[in-house]
Formats: structure tokens, sequence, C-alpha cells
């Protein structure tokens, strides 16, 4: 392919609406999300672009309000996961088939009807399923995942572009192909955009994909299921399946054909999986492909030389937006002595003004946490802290599960850099903060590199120059994405790459071109023109 036949301008990051309020853009969202409430919504699986009913169904229920039934979805069984196989395998060859502009298309079709006709649709989805507020949707289910599906096409061409040179007579070149087989996709709840990344990105490289979302997640899946039916994906290249993760998951590694693992969710679970592949390597046409993004342990660590407004700021966002079920949020801090009581008290005046509630009002900064496990797991750390002569909640604490699984934004102070809040993965509103005296800037340091098992994102906050030098040194291996002076979180399609190393996974950078290379196997090709007639060389004479 050449360059010329790359530049697809596509490659713009979509325009975040403001939803401010009164305005007309606010006011539609949530008509649909009043609407799509009140209905009773019915969730099949969809396997060789058929939906699929079980009569096997599942309550869906809203965090916000626990009592409130939207919806079923249909639950499958293994019969159900070797009829995605074979539909995928089935599809297969058709698909590798298709020409690489063709498959592009779908998929830019795809990201303007989010754009356009589902914005609402899908934003209203991921509020009601996943409980996030106007803004953290927008950001999210609307502009990210089509960010996601518009520089995808970029980088796939852009990919196949990169050529190696020909020597004379020779003409040298590489085939990106799919892998030999299917490939699984098994993605989260927290992020819409993620649910619909890893099948779709797999897929627009030529691969067919089993795809198991959340079951946290299934409303906005479902919106993104039609979304690519809409837009012409042929059957059986995306198969969506509802069914029991681990019976899946050994059903789905035990296949001759598996070549691909593409995992959003814990390290425990992404570990169980690897060991999974390992113990059925000899069994596989081709070595899969394990790309995973697992938990997070997030860091800021302030100098003293830092901004107290910014910090704190940071830190409020960072921690509480979508009530810290972000894998780049927030969790641990480090602020110096001379700045930790302004620090506390900007915290203090900005999460008092912080209302809490559901998404169906937009003033509502902090919503509910996702279920009751999540609910009970962020209680027990407030409860522990409350107890605990080494830890103790200084802003928030507040907890509420009778109508919602509402935490409210919580900050713990230890005298302990290893209490368990500091270093174990929440995934609720809570941080931690660790005061550490100013003098000890460089062991501090030291001790945001040990204490986490975590290599996900972090951030420094620093007006000395030279203090940022020595922390981008100190903790070049203690993040995948480093914040210089902002919150650890909100990486956009484009312009960071994310991902992370140690326990939080491969570090093979969603939303760049490096994690779609994973979805190849590239074929080198040499082709001469005017062959060789005798074996001698010139040197023999």
């Amino acid at each position: 392919m050449s360059k010329a036949i790359s530049q697809v301008p596509f490659a713009v990051n979509e325009p975040v609406t403001s939803y401010e309020p009164g305005s007309a853009e606010v006011k539609s969202l949530l008509a649909t999300y009043k609407k799509m409430w009140a209905e009773k919504t019915e969730i099949p699986m969809v396997i060789n672009g058929k939906e699929v009913k079980t009569g096997d169904t599942v309550q869906l229920q809203s965090p916000q309000d626990h009592a409130h039934d939207f919806g079923f979805y249909h639950k499958g069984t293994m019969q159900h996961v070797d009829d995605a196989i074979n539909a995928a395998l089935a599809a297969k060859k058709q698909w590798n088939e298709l020409g690489w502009e063709h498959r592009a298309a779908i998929f830019l079709k795809a990201a303007d009807l989010l754009a356009g006709p589902y914005r609402d649709v899908i934003n209203a989805a991921t509020m009601i399923g996943q409980s996030k507020n106007v803004h953290q949707t927008e950001i999210d289910a609307a502009c990210e995942f089509i960010d996601f599906l518009r520089f995808n096409v970029e980088f796939m061409t852009e990919m196949y572009s990169e050529q190696p040179v020909s020597d004379a007579g020779i003409w040298n070149r590489v085939e990106y192909r799919p892998l030999e087989g299917f490939c699984f996709a098994v993605t989260p709840f927290n992020f819409t955009a993620i649910s619909g990344n890893l099948p779709t990105c797999m897929a627009m490289l030529g691969n067919v994909v089993v795809w198991k979302p959340s079951d946290k997640q299934i409303y906005s899946a479902k919106v993104i299921m039609d979304v690519l039916i809409e837009a012409g994906l042929p059957a059986g290249v995306i198969n969506m399946i509802f069914t029991d993760g681990k019976e899946t998951a050994e059903k789905v590694m035990a296949h001759r054909d598996f070549a691909g693992l593409h995992f959003t969710g814990s390290t425990k679970v992404f570990q169980g999986m690897w060991k999974m592949i390992g113990d059925n390597i000899h069994n596989y046409r081709t070595y899969p492909r394990i790309v995973g993004e697992t938990g997070g342990k997030d860091f800021v660590i302030a100098h003293p030389s830092a901004n107290v407004e910014a910090v704190a700021t940071a830190l409020v966002r960072g921690a509480f937006e979508y009530q810290g079920q972000k894998c780049s949020a927030a969790s641990r801090a480090y602020i110096p002595q001379s700045l930790w009581a302004d620090v506390k008290k900007v915290m203090e005046t900005q999460i008092a003004s912080i209302k809490v509630g559901s998404p169906e009002d937009p003033s509502n900064f902090v919503n509910a946490v996702i279920d009751k496990n999540s609910f009970e797991k962020c209680k027990g750390y407030i409860d522990r802290a409350n107890a605990s002569s080494e830890a103790n909640v200084v802003i928030g604490g507040n907890v509420d599960d009778s109508k919602g699984w509402f935490v409210h934004p919580t900050v713990i102070e230890t005298t302990n850099p290893q209490y368990e809040s500091m270093v174990e993965e929440i995934f609720g509103p809570i941080l931690s903060i660790y005061v550490y005296e100013d003098a000890k800037w460089a062991e501090t340091l030291q001790l945001v590199d040990s204490s986490s098992p975590y290599s996900l994102t972090g951030s420094v906050f620093a007006q000395d120059r030279y203090a940022i030098n020595e922390a981008f040194k100190a903790l070049e291996n203690a993040s995948g994405n480093f914040y210089i002076n902002d919150k650890p979180t909100g990486a956009v399609v484009g312009q960071q790459p994310f991902g992370g190393g140690r326990a939080s996974g491969t570090n093979d950078k969603a939303g760049s071109k490096m994690n779609l290379l994973r979805w190849t196997s590239v074929r080198s090709i040499k082709e001469t023109f005017v062959s060789p007639k005798d074996y001698k060389y010139p040197y023999l004479g």
C-alpha cells in the first residue's frame, strides 16, 4: 500500500458536548434517558448476526436505583460459546478477503452513527447501566469510542503503508495478515469505549471475534452491537455472548483455533487466563497473542514547590470522577508536610460543594458505585480506617445504600505508607494520603515506586524543573502513563496511548498503532525479477 493511499482524513478527536444547563443538548439527552429508563429492555446475545434468546433471563439493575427493573438479558450456556466460535471461524475466510478499505468503511460509518443518531442512546444506556454523569458518559461512550474507531482506521492504513526497502532487481514487501484462528475479547464495566474498542480493533484488522462484555455493562454493549450491525458488519465477525466467565475462558482457551486474547479487567482474572493459555499451549495451531490492561494503584506525588490549588483540584478530579472507578483513578497521594494543611483546606472546600446522586440530575458530580460488592468493599475500607490507630478519615466517609450504591468522596490520611488503602486497589471514591517530610523527597520517590505491584498511571506536581526531572527518572517504571502537573486520568486516543506494565498489564497501548500490530501476523515477501541461472558467484572466478 502506498503512503498516498494511507492518508485517511478521519483521525480528528470528536468534540466533547458541554451539556451546559438548559442547553438543547442536555435536554435531548435527558429526554432519551427518561424514555429508556421507563422501558423494559430485552437484550439477547448476538451470534452469527442473529439474536439468541435462551429464556434464562437475568434482571438488569441500575446502580443508582437497585430496585428499578429496566430490563433483562438472556444468559447463555457453553453451547452458545461453541456456536459463537463456529460462527466466527465460518465468517473468517470471506472477512479476511474483504479489502481493508471496505472493513474501514464499516467502522467509520459506526463512528458517524455514534456521533449522530446514536449519541444520546449510547450515552443514556451508559448513564442508566453504569451510573456515569453526563460529562463522564460523553467523554467515554460517545467521544472516546468514536475516536477509537476513527483513529484505528488511520493507524491501520499507516501500518499497512510501512514497507521494507527493495534492492535493485528485487521487490520486498510485507503483508499484514490477520491472526490464524479466532480472537477473544473480554471487556470491563467501567468504560463503554473500551468495551467497543477491544473487539472492533481486532475485527478491523481482519480478525473474527468472540466478545464477552461485563454483565454490568450489557445495556451499552447492546447499543454497540446495534450500531455495528447497522453500519454493515457481516454476520459472524463479532459475536456477543453472555455466559459464565470462568467456564467460557476454559472452553475458548482449550480450542485449537484460539489465536488471541484482548482483555481489560482484574489482574487476578488476567493472570488466570494467562495460565490457562500456558496449560494449553501445545494444543494451539499458533502461539496466541495476549494483550491485557488490568489493575492500578495510581499515584500523585507533590513536590514542596507544587501549586496548592493545582494539586488539590487534580486530587478531587482524579480520585472522584466516575466514583474512582477508572483504572487510572488517583488512589494514593504523597503530599509534603509544608503543603498538606493548605491542600487539605482546598480539598475540603471543593468536596463540600460536590453533589452526589443519580446521573439524571446533571449537577451531580458523583454517582453510584457499580454494585453491592463494590459498595461493601468501599464501606469496609472506610470502617477500618475509622477504627485504625494509623489512619483516619479526614474528609467524607458517608455511605448510603437505601436506594442506590452511593459512596461519598472519602479521603483517608495515614501515618503508614504501607497502610492497606495506600497499597491495595479499591476501585471506589477513596483517596489515601501519606504526608512526608519535605527533606525526604528523594526517599519518597522510592516509596512511590516500591509500594505497589501496579504500574498504570501517575502524576508529579512541581514548579521546580529539577524536581520534575528527578521524579521522571526515579519513576520511569512506576507508570505506563506519566503526567506532569495534571491528574493521572483522561488519556485521549491519538494523544496519550494508554497502558501500563508490571501487574497493570502488557502495556500494548490502546489508542495507538502499537496495539493494532499485535493483531496481525506479518508475512515477508521477496520477489526477484530476473532470477540467477548459475550457482556460481563472482568470487569463484
